[in-house]
């Protein structure tokens, strides 16, 4: 391990600390499998069982935009066995979109480690809308308003508000399509129901390889090494856009402070610092060397997670909303 995260401050207990995984832990996660989140955790579990010396079990929790499974880790015993594959989306965007959350990004939940920020793809199917670059594409969609509709992996989720603040930007009107899942929202644009999707990278690059669409831009400032020839939405017609998602490993809050350590005393808790100090950097490292992940810094730059960067996130998503015109939901309404 080349470093160890200092988040939060824990009393050890030496001998648990040592036992500690004694059986498998459960990552959760709130979307389906084949999504982004999933080729991202799927990459890193081989570097993280090393690191935990422990097996990793993945837990789908899916439905709305992510929080079935974080309502399902705040409830949990603090113990280090239940964590959470937290994203952008369930630690910023939904405690500002969704107006009845059951749990509190901030006060439920205890960050572990950072791991990686990914781009969006502007991803086409060419037989539905026939462009060959972002410019094209916002002067074809101009030109036929209601004509095409853009798919999202659900209400609320990143890739519906890469979309939406794209069309904000560009003045286009285009009708959303949300689904269940990255899979789900991928296949409409494959099989041609809808004509496009922001998507995270790691997720479109079989199917852009196959042939079966055409990546017009990515969404961060800067270019992805694993498509390094497609440019970015700013430089390829979109001055100012930038999107991205980030991925992070969360656990359940210990509180009160003080009860943390009698618990730990008693082996209750104590497996909550011993994941966050076991995790080190190894797992954000190997995500950040992954072609289609590493192209752009880990959240944030000295590599914390801190529950004071979870609010601003969630301030910047209602101040982010307003602007695009995204209104709030109830947890009914998220896929």
């Amino acid at each position: 391990m080349t470093r160890l995260l200092h988040l939060l401050v824990l009393c050890p207990l030496l001998a648990f600390a040592q036992s500690w995984p004694a059986h498998p832990i459960t990552i959760l996660m709130g979307f389906p499998a084949g999504s982004g989140v999933d080729v991202v955790a799927r990459l890193l579990q081989e570097p993280m069982e090393k690191s935990l010396h422990g097996k990793i079990v993945t837990d789908y929790r899916t439905g709305a935009g992510g929080n079935l499974a974080s309502e399902a880790v705040a409830r949990a015993k603090p113990d280090g066995y239940t964590l959470l594959l937290g994203t952008a989306a369930t630690h910023g965007v939904n405690a500002a979109l969704y107006k009845n959350l059951p749990f509190d990004v901030e006060a439920d939940f205890t960050p572990l480690s950072p791991l990686v920020n990914v781009s969006n793809v502007l991803t086409i199917n060419p037989q539905v809308i026939d462009v060959k670059t972002v410019r094209e594409f916002i002067d074809t969609v101009k030109a036929n308003p209601g004509k095409y509709n853009y798919a999202s992996t659900g209400n609320g989720t990143g890739t519906h508000l890469a979309f939406a603040e794209f069309n904000a930007r560009a003045g286009l009107k285009m009708e959303h399509i949300p689904y269940k899942g990255g899979p789900e929202a991928i296949g409409s644009v494959i099989g041609g129901q809808t004509c496009c999707i922001f998507n995270q990278v790691q997720t479109v690059i079989p199917h852009w390889k196959a042939g079966r669409v055409r990546l017009l831009g990515v969404s961060t400032k800067t270019r992805v090494q694993a498509v390094s020839e497609i440019p970015t939405i700013a430089e390829a017609g979109l001055p100012g856009y930038e999107s991205y998602t980030w991925f992070g490993l969360f656990g359940p809050t210990l509180r009160p402070e003080g009860a943390g350590c009698r618990d730990r005393q008693q082996g209750e808790c104590g497996g909550e610092g011993s994941a966050r100090d076991a995790l080190g950097a190894e797992a954000p490292d190997r995500a950040r060397q992954h072609p289609a992940l590493g192209s752009t810094r880990a959240i944030p730059p000295d590599g914390e997670v801190r529950p004071a960067e979870v609010g601003r996130g969630r301030q910047g998503s209602r101040r982010h909303h307003r602007l695009i015109g995204v209104r709030p939901l109830s947890i009914s309404a998220g896929v």
